[in-house]
């Protein structure tokens, strides 16, 4: 095969000491894509492992292993394999055997005139399900409500997306797993097209890595980065709308109870209020004027001869 011909599918698995299962994790997805009609390859991005996962990888068929020596993160591995893939469609998954990775040729015919499709998860695995199910219900209201779009699932690790489009974005993936809410949501509020699968989530194999503290709290800040990035607005204005009827009411009571002589902290409070609007205002100038000059066009919109 030519190293530097162009491919149907490249598989992205970022992998992180888990070699107790990932020999069966290789062949189940070789054993799918070798049924295909894809032409196809996996790059293994080991993430400074050091119980030896990388060297299980070397020597497969369509295999190509990239090993960093420092553990950096699954976002910077899938960072990496995604600006060194040949695919025309680069699929993310993990190494843990929890996603339905024979299912790969599945999502890739489910694609269609989308841009990006996900797997989302039919049930929930893992700890502390009593203090995760809700945050990431809220986190992912949240999202749906900046990017103007229902979104089942926001932080499914299993996905395919067009390269073309998704190389605009690698920059932005931040180290740890919110990598997969930031792709989410830069092609929604760029405005490609996002679709969604069910599928089933297994019980990993190891040892987790997620925090649901830490990853949680890192999911929150990220979506809410992303909005800033791209349409500021619509964060900024219900705030100040919200803390502009406050000011409003308080003003209209110590206009009529202090004989028309506004209190501080009224005074201090419209202060505010304006004040986010101007920062609101010129973020959403910012955004505006440093949007790129030109854009990959979504696969749902061609021309018609």
């Amino acid at each position: 095969m030519n190293p530097n011909a162009e491919l149907d599918i490249s598989i992205v698995l970022p992998v992180h000491n888990e070699a107790g299962h990932l020999e069966a994790e290789l062949t189940r997805i070789q054993e799918s894509m070798s049924s295909s009609s894809y032409s196809w390859e996996l790059i293994i991005v080991d993430d400074g492992s050091s119980d030896g996962s990388g060297d299980i990888a070397v020597g497969r068929p369509n295999t190509r292993v990239i090993r960093a020596e420092r553990n950096r993160g699954a976002g910077t591995g899938r960072r990496i394999g995604t600006e060194a893939a040949h695919g025309r469609i680069v699929v993310w998954s993990d190494a843990d055997m929890s996603y339905p990775n024979h299912r790969i040729p599945e999502l890739v015919d489910a694609m269609g005139t989308a841009d990006q499709i996900v797997g989302a998860r039919t049930s929930e695995e893992g700890t502390l399900k009593l203090f995760r199910v809700p945050a990431k219900w809220a986190i992912r209201r949240l999202a749906s409500y900046l990017t103007k779009t229902k979104i089942p699932d926001l932080n499914s690790g299993f996905r395919a997306m067009r390269r073309d489009v998704a190389l605009q974005y690698t920059h932005q993936l931040p180290a740890g797993f919110s990598c997969v809410t930031t792709i989410t949501m830069a092609f929604l509020m760029n405005g490609y097209r996002v679709t969604y699968i069910p599928i089933d989530y297994e019980t990993r194999a190891g040892t987790s890595k997620f925090h649901w503290l830490a990853d949680t709290r890192r999911y929150a800040v990220q979506v809410i980065r992303m909005m800033l990035s791209y349409d500021p607005l619509r964060v900024i204005l219900p705030i100040t709308t919200m803390l502009g009827l406050i000011f409003a009411g308080k003003l209209g009571y110590d206009l009529v109870d202090k004989d028309v002589r506004p209190a501080a902290n009224t005074l201090l409070l419209g202060f505010l209020v304006l004040q986010l609007l101007v920062t609101g205002l010129l973020a959403d100038l910012v955004v505006r004027v440093h949007k790129p000059a030109r854009a990959i066009r979504p696969a749902d919109v061609n021309e018609i001869d």
